[in-house]
């Protein structure tokens, strides 16, 4: 098959997806049975493939491209990067990489002073798990049932979904029920019931480990695979007091729900804690170049100044993502994308959820903040029923024949546009979700 690098005029759907199913072995997936949508562009929040068709993102990627497609100043920068050097090894000292390290601390908590960087999200949390390790002395790492945290060793240990199963190679993982009132594990009524016996139950899974083995408590500020699980009151504070108790380091990962995403820099800004140790990716410079990193807290980083950090990747800062995280950040504080998350995300977009709601009997529950919020699909509301994966398949191709990309996960759909999307795009969207959604309603009781 003939590659028209620089003939796009050669280039079909069909060919493209010829090419991939031919030479590209998917991630989380059965290989003979795929059928991959072909995208040939992007700007902005909308998509289109050689035929034409466009598509407006509701989904931004997997929850990364928090500042858009093919943002000006990002390529530019990464063009200017481009000419003046492409790589280098994380030993040097590379002004792109300081550059982007002074950017992130700068939004970060004042106890925070350094950033290791990474390739992505999952070796992010590889990394906090070590230092933390390290750093405690100590080997256990708890963490939540209800979380994704990534696909390498350690990551996908921590991780409490399904597809740890198949990969339980890492030592030392214990995981825990994190509060999620609509499925209460707990028989909770209420979001004060709910955060106290999620802590209670916590606090004696700790006990039952032994709290001296025990390095990190790693949690995602707010679950985003797990479904948008916004902790309720007081739930986070509770961490915290339970870490500091014990000793405990308490890792943030902040992979899908910071930059921006929540309508602040990092969504645990919203429950008033500071973490020992934050990861991140994604929103960082919206995966134009693949990066991400651990922020790490001054007394931690402190203990490094005269312990051997045993850690390292050859893409550690790479210059070119460096660029890109720069121009990012430097582009959503000029264009206020962080307050055009929240401003759009808690206005227009939930306040239309919600509507949504009250005409479809198929949505069971809106819940989430800023750019990130879910819609929970059921066939009865008063038994929570979820709606079947044949019907969730099908729900997601009407969407996006529709001309909608959704991130659909189980029984729900999580609507998590670009921070940077008009309301009218919202609007947009919010119509065909409205149409679509018309259609299945006979699903539910």
């Amino acid at each position: 098959m003939k590659l028209a690098m620089n003939m796009a005029d050669e280039l079909t759907n069909d060919s493209v997806r010829d090419l991939d199913r031919s030479y590209v072995f998917h991630s989380w997936s059965t290989q003979g049975q795929l059928n991959p949508m072909v995208i040939a562009g992007a700007k902005g929040c909308q998509l289109w493939d050689y035929s034409g068709k466009t598509w407006l993102d509701f989904s931004s990627q997997l929850v990364n491209v928090n500042i858009g497609y093919q943002h000006p100043k990002v390529l530019a920068a990464m063009k200017e990067q481009l000419e003046s050097l492409v790589t280098i090894a994380p030993a040097t000292a590379n002004a792109t990489r300081g550059e982007a390290a002074r950017r992130i601390v700068a939004h970060a908590p004042d106890s925070f002073k350094k950033v290791f960087f990474t390739n992505a999200g999952a070796d992010a949390n590889e990394n906090a798990i070590r230092m933390a390790r390290m750093y405690t002395g100590r080997d256990k790492v708890l963490s939540a049932y209800r979380s994704y945290h990534g696909n390498t060793g350690s990551a996908i240990v921590a991780t409490g979904d399904w597809r740890r199963v198949p990969n339980e190679f890492a030592r030392g993982h214990v995981h825990f029920f994190n509060p999620y009132l609509y499925r209460s594990e707990f028989g909770s009524a209420s979001e004060q019931e709910e955060s106290q016996r999620a802590l209670n139950h916590l606090r004696r899974v700790i006990e039952c480990e032994g709290p001296t083995s025990i390095a990190a408590i790693l949690l995602e500020s707010i679950p985003g695979t797990a479904g948008i699980l916004l902790p309720p009151a007081g739930y986070m504070q509770g961490v915290r007091a339970l870490a500091d108790e014990f000793g405990i380091v308490l890792i943030l990962d902040e992979v899908m729900a910071g930059f921006g995403r929540t309508g602040r820099w990092f969504a645990f800004e919203h429950f008033d804690i500071t973490p020992d140790l934050i990861t991140f990716a994604k929103g960082v410079n919206s995966g134009y170049v693949p990066a991400g990193g651990v922020l790490i807290s001054e007394s931690i980083s402190r203990y490094f100044d005269d312990h051997f950090f045993a850690g390292g990747l050859t893409y550690s800062g790479h210059p070119l993502a460096m660029a890109a995280i720069v121009a990012t950040i430097d582009a959503m504080e000029e264009e206020g994308v962080v307050e055009n998350a929240a401003k759009i995300g808690d206005g227009v977009l939930r306040s239309g959820l919600e509507s949504l709601m009250e005409k479809h009997p198929l949505i069971g529950e809106v819940r989430g903040i800023g750019m990130f919020q879910a819609l929970e699909l059921v066939t009865d509301r008063e038994k929570k029923t979820p709606v079947p994966a044949a019907d969730m398949a099908a729900l997601k191709a009407a969407l996006t024949e529709a001309g909608l990309l959704c991130f659909v996960v189980e029984n729900r759909i999580h609507v998590v546009p670009p921070c940077t999307i008009s309301a009218e795009e919202v609007a947009q969207g919010l119509a065909i979700l409205d149409e679509v959604l018309g259609r299945f309603d006979r699903l539910a009781a």
